[in-house]
């Protein structure tokens, strides 16, 4: 298995590889928040304070994440997808303290739809999810997001292009005569 410690130049263009189709790279820009969103609700139940500093595993998964995502030396990248995930965290937060059945029917609901809409994606891909072969993947998707945002944006036109000069350029791929 390959480091999870990789520059991001490295693992973008890796996880670019499962993902050329360009209508899963739509449904990945559901299915990703999503499910980032759904774990937000599901750990921030877990709740408990710190010098009386109050804290929840949503919070405490984000603050690792973000150190692995400002660590991937493209700080912008870095710190827009910590941005996005932190705003996820904070929407997720408050959905904890609600009623039980609530917040299994936000956390599993949200959770499972994401997947749904990723396995979709992953229909007209051809293509298995990325993180079977890798587990980083699962890190590697919100990054991926993100920087497809950016990149629509215009920025990062070198990494870009070094990802498509790596594994080729999107496309649409054929349904009715998949490639063998």
């Amino acid at each position: 298995m390959a480091s999870p410690f990789r520059p991001a130049i490295d693992l973008m263009a890796q996880y670019a590889a499962y993902h050329r189709d360009r209508r899963n790279i739509a449904t990945h820009f559901v299915g990703i928040p999503l499910i980032v969103f759904a774990i937000g609700v599901l750990l921030a139940r877990a709740s408990f304070s710190v010098d009386g500093f109050a804290l929840n595993g949503a919070w405490v998964l984000w603050a690792l994440s973000a150190l692995w995502y400002l660590t991937r030396g493209e700080l912008l990248l870095g710190l827009a997808t910590v941005v996005v995930n932190g705003v996820l965290m904070a929407l997720a937060s408050p959905l904890a303290e609600g009623s039980m059945l609530s917040w299994l029917v936000w956390g599993v609901g949200s959770f499972v739809v994401g997947w749904v809409i990723q396995f979709v994606g992953h229909y007209y891909e051809g293509r298995k999810p990325a993180f079977v072969d890798d587990l980083v993947g699962l890190l590697v998707g919100p990054m991926f997001v993100v920087g497809e945002w950016l990149f629509a944006l215009g920025w990062g036109r070198s990494m870009l292009g070094e990802i498509e000069r790596r594994v080729g350029p999107t496309h649409i791929r054929d349904l009715a005569h998949p490639a063998t």
